[in-house]
């Protein structure tokens, strides 16, 4: 029975993945909602590393917290570079887990693909998932509490700078960072376990 039930979930999988990255077909559009749903934003598939224009940048996500102290005095830390973190952690790893390459990267891409830059969402519900999916992330990472107080407010931003052409394309290239802030985002402070409570 286990392998049958594990032989049924890996063709369902492969038959939705199939969906997602196949031509558009009456099946595919029929059941389009479905597969979306499935599909983002942990199987999302793209094809930018045979782009004719590959990426050209490398993009660092930072984030902050701001802190409520037991006094009520409020904290704010300073930019935490968890892209940079990620990197650290993979370094003189023979055997990088994915999640920890690509979690940051893909949410943060999930996010920018699905708002504009002025932040408004401008792909419907799958805007207010990818701003959820980053969120979780960030506050996964910073915890419910930070610096002896309780973590109340997050914020994130990007550092964008440009990979250095070679030397026989002319032109200079940038090495100052672009960022990309996105607003403070209010962290739910309800205990674990308490959601429920009366």
């Amino acid at each position: 029975m286990a392998v049958g039930a594990v032989t049924v979930g890996a063709l369902f999988h492969l038959a939705m993945v199939f969906l997602h990255v196949a031509p558009s077909n009456t099946l595919s559009k029929e059941h389009a909602a479905a597969v979306s749903d499935y599909i983002y934003p942990e199987f999302e598939q793209n094809w930018k590393l045979f782009a004719p224009d590959p990426l050209q940048q490398n993009i660092h996500v930072e984030a902050r917290a701001e802190v409520r102290r037991p006094g009520g005095a409020v904290q704010t830390t300073a930019w935490v570079d968890m892209t940079g973190e990620d990197i650290a952690a993979m370094r003189h790893d023979p055997l990088p887990s994915h999640t920890q390459q690509n979690e940051l990267r893909r949410a943060w891409g999930y996010y920018t693909d699905t708002h504009d830059q002025q932040e408004q969402p401008n792909a419907g519900d799958r805007s207010d998932m990818s701003r959820a999916y980053l969120q979780n992330i960030l506050q996964d990472r910073f915890g419910r509490r930070l610096n002896g107080g309780d973590v109340v407010r997050i914020q994130a931003r990007a550092a964008t700078t440009q990979v250095q052409q070679p030397p026989w394309i002319a032109g200079a290239t940038s090495t100052s960072p672009e960022y990309r802030t996105l607003p403070w985002w209010s962290v739910d402070t309800t205990p674990a376990g308490q959601e429920n409570a009366s």
